[in-house]
């Protein structure tokens, strides 16, 4: 199993499937073979684009194509429970782009099939396994600056309302919090953990997907300010301030990019010269964990996927955001 070529289906040929085909085809001993939409000719579009030997009409035809070893799973949020279900019960492993699922209840049914059936699952959230990140973990872990006091974390873009959009579309989980409001809570969660209090309020389009939402973690002896917006440009940028220095993750914090490190009124750039898009190493990190016969990730675990879908949860309940099930 070492050197095993990894055989890859995708579900869901859209825009994040691409940046995840293009990186796939750098990863070592990794091959697309696969790829499913329900329009035969987005399929085959895809399947031509990426040198892709079967497009599948029908999610379920690749979940039973017994040539694939994992798929990754990059349909709008409301879907992910359905498809994952789907392919574990044929025994596929699978990597779940974030967010897991829509709630804590679907979550915890997706790692309770995993498990029955005994394969691999894991969410894809990608910022968790670039190497910036990282690093900003190790300084967190080691208090090499103190301890960490305060994060503030934003993540906006201004794009116009457009119902027809997966983005606004209240139904499959549009709106700021679920798509990129995740990454600042993620950061928070994985560098400060759960807090005792969360403050949160949300402006909101007219069909009900939240166009803005602002949080507030209060902890013991830190504080995380976050934010995720539709309505305008932010720096889109993550900042630790610790004892005796402060540390920011360049913009877009949640991607690959660079970390200056502020000491004694000088900065420091710490450039990591990124290769790829930055899907590669979770890729790997999933190749990696199939070839040693593991059923969870080391760094995503279950436990962790479920804290942060249960934290979710919770600002949606206290900004009053409810979706239909």
């Amino acid at each position: 199993m070492k050197n095993k070529i990894i055989k890859w289906g995708i579900i869901g040929p859209g825009k994040i499937a691409n940046k995840f085909a293009a990186d796939l085809a750098r990863v070592k001993d990794a091959e697309l073979v696969a790829v499913a939409s329900r329009s035969q000719d987005k399929a085959n579009e895809f399947s031509k684009k990426f040198n892709v030997k079967k497009a599948y009409d029908s999610y379920f035809k690749l979940a039973q194509d017994d040539d694939l070893d994992a798929v990754y799973i990059a349909t709008p949020h409301s879907f992910h429970k359905e498809h994952t279900i789907l392919c574990l019960q044929n025994n596929k492993a699978v990597l779940c782009e974030k967010p897991f699922a829509m709630n804590l209840e679907e979550v915890s049914k997706m790692i309770s099939v995993a498990k029955e059936q005994n394969v691999l699952l894991m969410e894809g959230l990608w910022t968790n396994f670039l190497p910036h990140y990282r690093y900003v973990l190790e300084l967190i872990k080691k208090e090499k600056f103190g301890k960490l006091l305060e994060l503030k974390a934003d993540f906006g873009f201004m794009t116009p309302f457009d119902e027809s959009s997966r983005l606004f579309k209240k139904e499959v989980g549009g709106g700021s919090l679920l798509d990129i409001g995740i990454y600042p809570i993620f950061t928070a969660l994985s560098t400060l953990g759960l807090p005792e209090k969360i403050n949160a309020k949300a402006t909101f389009f007219e069909n009900g997907a939240d166009s803005e939402c602002h949080m507030t973690f209060n902890y013991k002896n830190a504080k995380a300010s976050l934010k995720s917006t539709f309505l305008k440009e932010t720096p889109t940028e993550a900042i630790f301030t610790f004892e005796k220095s402060i540390v920011k993750i360049n913009t877009r914090f949640h991607e690959p990019t660079t970390v200056s490190v502020f000491l004694d009124d000088k900065e420091e750039i710490i450039d990591f010269n990124y290769k790829t898009i930055g899907f590669s190493f979770e890729i790997e990190h999933f190749n990696q964990l199939l070839r040693e016969g593991k059923k969870q990730s080391d760094i995503m675990t279950f436990d962790f996927s479920k804290t942060l879908i249960k934290t979710l949860d919770e600002v949606r309940n206290s900004i009053g955001l409810i979706y239909q099930s």
